[in-house]
């Protein structure tokens, strides 16, 4: 027996007929023939309910019944009929033209005339589950196609994510041994954009984005990057570059990614009363992510290390930054940084800075 033949001959078949003698002469014509998943009913008004707990290939249905005949069972079935494909086959003694165009409206796929012959039915049974194979077949295909697409696009997305931590860390080790700032502050940013409502989709590019606010310290100079000390009005300017450097390293580009990395580099040190740089931005004028990805870069830069000072413990991080909430910050935000604190502090212990 060939694979097809199998695939046939394990097709869920139903027999809906109010006459057990019916029922029981195709059931020995199919099971002499070789099939073995047969089901039946004499009672029409239990088809609906064995649809939606089996899914069959074939229903052999008679057109005459009591109380609820083949096309009552066929209005029923009618969604089912067009979602999965569920050809009909019926059953009936009525050869009239009314109750053969009646029926073909309705989503018959053929007929067998009573009494019937045992090579026709056999014949026409057979010819409907090929075509059923072959559309259970592409199915297969399809899912197997579409799960190959998510698994190739997952990994796409993570090497994306790779690419993207790492060039953020390029920018980090010129003042972080370790570069794991911008994994934590990236995760907290994805944490803080969901506590804010954002959706799962929105809260997960910006995961993937954020690593790359700070890229633009490649550009500033190691004897004002790394000074210990204060920085002059003229370094500070400098330094304050880096913004701008950042968002002309990311560029314009169409990747939704990109334009929140972007968004990110230029205008995470805006301030919300409008006294942050580069351009001045205040208040909501400043793009959502932005304000977030400021908040987690403050906190996680203020409780690491630096060489230019130790790292601030969490309680006073913590405070420092409620009390620049309406002037650095934006408050509602501050207010959900505070709630999600737990999170956040965990994440410092699962990418800690002497991890490699």
């Amino acid at each position: 027996m060939t694979e097809d033949q199998q695939h046939i001959f394990s097709s869920q078949l139903l027999i809906v007929d109010d006459e057990p003698a019916n029922i029981a002469l195709l059931e020995q014509t199919l099971e002499m023939e070789g099939y073995h998943n047969i089901s039946s009913t004499t009672d029409p008004t239990q088809v609906l309910l064995l649809c939606l707990k089996k899914r069959f290939d074939l229903i052999l249905l008679d057109i005459r019944m009591p109380g609820m005949d083949g096309f009552a069972v066929l209005e029923a079935l009618a969604e089912i009929m067009r979602i999965n494909y569920l050809p009909v086959i019926v059953l009936t003694a009525q050869t009239d033209d009314e109750t053969r165009a009646k029926a073909l409206q309705a989503g018959v796929n053929d007929f067998i005339t009573k009494p019937f012959l045992r090579w026709e039915v056999l014949l026409r049974i057979r010819n409907m589950l090929i075509s059923r194979c072959y559309y259970k077949q592409q199915l297969t295909r399809a899912d197997d196609l579409e799960r190959k697409v998510r698994e190739r696009t997952k990994e796409i997305r993570e090497t994306q994510l790779q690419i993207i931590q790492r060039l953020g860390r390029a920018g980090e080790y010129r003042d972080n041994e370790t570069g794991t700032h911008v994994i934590r502050m990236s995760k907290s940013s994805q944490l803080l954009a969901l506590a804010a409502g954002l959706d799962e989709q929105h809260a997960e590019k910006i995961l993937y984005a954020t690593p790359m606010h700070d890229i633009g310290k490649i550009g500033i100079p190691d004897e004002i990057l790394l000074k210990p000390g204060k920085l002059t009005d003229q370094e500070r300017q400098i330094m304050n570059t880096h913004a701008q450097i950042g968002a002309d390293i990311i560029g314009r580009h169409e990747s939704e990614i990109l334009k929140l990395a972007h968004s990110i580099a230029l205008c995470h040190h805006e301030k919300w009363d409008g006294n942050g740089y580069p351009n001045g931005l205040k208040g909501e004028d400043i793009p959502i992510e932005s304000r977030i990805a400021a908040i987690c870069d403050v906190f996680d830069a203020l409780t690491s290390s630096r060489p230019y000072k130790d790292a601030w413990p969490v309680d006073k991080a913590l405070a420092f930054m409620n009390e620049q909430s309406g002037q650095h910050f934006d408050p509602p935000l501050i207010s959900l940084f505070n709630q999600i604190l737990p999170q956040v502090k965990q994440l410092r212990e699962e990418f800690p800075d002497t991890e490699e």
